[in-house]
């Protein structure tokens, strides 16, 4: 994946929202887009994601001739990518991947992963992959808690990274996995981000759109699927929603 260009803006309603009106205005991407500090941004379930002056908030465009359900494995780049991310600046030891995409640093959210995605005017998908990551400060009231990297900062960094230096290292991290995901297929990016979840065998319980159950997680399928057996001994493949691992289930 060549360079791509990183778009810095001050501010802005949701990075997301501004990849799509990009998007469907005609560009193809890739681009960057980031900003120092968003008014309406978006997580999951339509859930209010407030980015504070210090954290970081960027959505990739980009379009791709892959089906939908391939482009979905872009969210799973996006948590490793994230994952590499706060390598650099904590130690990697706290770093770790709740399925699918929730990125947690010492066991507590500190990232949150969104991607959006339509038909492009040439044919192709076009994916917006937002990310937001709790650089300086974390949110209150978040209903499992929430961290950041400031409060958990190698002993031997006395400062809080930069959303510049966030976003042009999130920029690389992201280009390797997509590039081995193009060049490989799924299978390393799948080896990579089963090795940094936890909880993956034991309670579990699932929020989805219309219904919650409960079970014991089995491990995932090769397209990221988590195995839930439930009491009745039958299994369910959960493909989206919000899971809830262990003593939090």
């Amino acid at each position: 994946m060549a360079p791509v260009p990183l778009v810095i803006l001050d501010e802005i309603d949701s990075t997301n929202a501004e990849a799509r009106r990009l998007a469907e205005a005609g560009e193809a991407g890739p681009r960057w887009i980031v900003a120092r500090r968003q008014t309406a941004g978006r997580g999951r379930r339509g859930r209010k994601w407030d980015t504070d002056q210090g954290n970081l908030a960027a959505t990739l465009l980009i379009t791709t001739p892959k089906s939908a359900a391939e482009a979905a494995q872009a969210t799973f780049i996006a948590a490793l990518a994230v994952a590499d991310l706060l390598d650099v600046f904590v130690s990697p030891a706290f770093v770790s991947i709740k399925w699918p995409n929730d990125v947690l640093l010492d066991g507590v959210k500190v990232s949150g992963i969104l991607v959006e995605s339509g038909r492009h005017a040439n044919g192709d998908l076009w994916l917006a992959v937002g990310i937001g990551v709790n650089l300086a400060h974390a949110p209150e009231g978040t209903e499992r808690g929430a961290t950041s990297v400031a409060e958990r900062l190698r002993a031997d960094l006395a400062y809080v990274p930069p959303i510049e230096a966030a976003a042009e290292i999130l920029a690389e991290t992201f280009a390797v996995w997509w590039g081995r995901w193009q060049t490989m297929g799924f299978e390393p990016v799948l080896d990579a981000w089963t090795s940094r979840l936890t909880g993956l065998n034991g309670p579990c319980v699932a929020r989805l759109d219309n219904e919650t159950i409960e079970g014991q997680a089995e491990g995932v399928e090769q397209d990221g699927a988590l195995r839930l057996r439930l009491a009745d001994g039958s299994v369910r493949l959960i493909s989206a929603g919000d899971v809830f691992f262990g003593k939090a289930a």
